[in-house]
């Protein structure tokens, strides 16, 4: 016998609540209203102009090589600019912040050559948006801190030389074990979720997915999982092959919280890509697309106006399309204000529960 709509919404928020550990109460809110996710990091770090002085401190002034770029260091050398930053998209409105970890793995800390110093990277990260969300939560309006977990430099799916298909840079178990150590700096940190995101190659977010099973095994926390994977062109599919379907189907036995989109791709071209996902998942979905597409001229090197990208995201709302919404590369603190005042009042998406009831 069926339950009533409002029961079935009450127990499967309640059976996801006893499971979390933390963000337990983020279901119910997704039940409540569509949620902000915050925008583009290195869009803003790129407004302080920082050298190469900046990027080393104190700390790596002697360093061998060139550092400048390397985002996530900023968290050790320069923690304030990182701080000022995720306060300034919960000053915002953003429910939830990412951490400044997007390449804070070994893997892709290698072009550096500060392997070494992912583990603390990804701890003073986690760190600097934990207190971020202490000083802007409230009981009304608490915020959460998504532990950011990039694609990494190198495919597991792909070859890097095109004379020879089967040659790999990169193992599973290499992915596997970087993530995990990610994951488990993130979780000592103060995170409250992960987010899996920028997914071009879904055997790199299966590495990403397992290592984060294990941590969970190993440590007895359980927290939601954000699964975002980029569609790379018109041909609807990412970059290692799949279409949208096939990328829904092969991650979803990870029962994530939420499922969608990023990068890539402004919110127009992203579109039918989205509405893809929202007629095909059984969670909720989100969608953080660019501000448009590159252009190199931009202030921000991306054309679309807060009005542009909160109207666009707008309409995906009344479509009924979404549950989480923000913005990535190009997008500021504006463009987040324009997003969350855009969407206040439209109610979040409503989606098929047979597996979350079942669960």
């Amino acid at each position: 016998m069926n339950q009533p709509a409002s029961s079935a919404v009450a127990a499967r928020t309640h059976a996801l609540a006893r499971v979390y550990t933390r963000g337990a109460t983020l279901p119910a809110l997704l039940e409540s209203r569509i949620l902000i996710l915050d925008g583009a990091m290195g869009t803003m770090i790129q407004q302080y102009k920082l050298g190469e002085a900046a990027y080393r401190g104190e700390r790596f002034k002697d360093y061998g090589r060139d550092i400048k770029g390397n985002n996530e260091l900023l968290s050790i050398t320069q923690p304030q600019v990182i701080g000022e930053i995720h306060e300034q998209y919960l000053a915002a409105s953003a429910d939830i912040i990412e951490t400044n970890t997007f390449g804070a793995t070994t893997v892709a800390q290698a072009d550096y050559g500060m392997e070494n110093l992912a583990y603390e990277m990804n701890l003073e990260s986690a760190k600097i948006a934990r207190a971020a969300c202490e000083r802007y939560s409230s009981a009304d309006k608490p915020r959460f801190v998504a532990g950011a977990i990039g694609p990494t430099p190198k495919t597991a799916s792909i070859s890097p030389d095109v004379n020879d298909p089967g040659a790999r840079n990169v193992t599973f178990d290499e992915l596997r074990t970087a993530y995990y150590e990610q994951a488990k700096a993130l979780l000592e940190g103060g995170v409250d979720l992960f987010l899996v995101e920028t997914i071009f190659d879904t055997l790199n977010a299966k590495a990403a997915l397992f290592a984060l099973d294990e941590l969970f095994e190993d440590t007895g926390e359980i927290l939601p999982i954000m699964i975002s994977g980029t569609v790379t062109d018109a041909s609807g599919r990412i970059l290692s092959g799949q279409t949208v379907e096939a990328f829904w189907n092969s991650l979803r036995h990870a029962k994530p919280l939420t499922f969608g989109l990023n990068c890539a791709l402004g919110a127009a071209l992203m579109r039918p890509y989205v509405a893809e996902l929202a007629k095909l998942c059984d969670t909720y979905v989100s969608c953080y697309p660019n501000a448009g597409l590159p252009n190199p001229m931009s202030d921000t090197g991306f054309d679309e106006t807060p009005a542009d990208t909160s109207g666009l995201l707008k309409e995906f709302a009344q479509a009924g399309l979404v549950n989480i919404a923000g913005g990535c590369c190009g997008t500021t603190p504006e463009h987040i204000a324009a997003i969350a005042k855009a969407l206040a009042d439209i109610k979040p998406r409503r989606w098929p529960n047979h597996y979350r009831d079942a669960a």
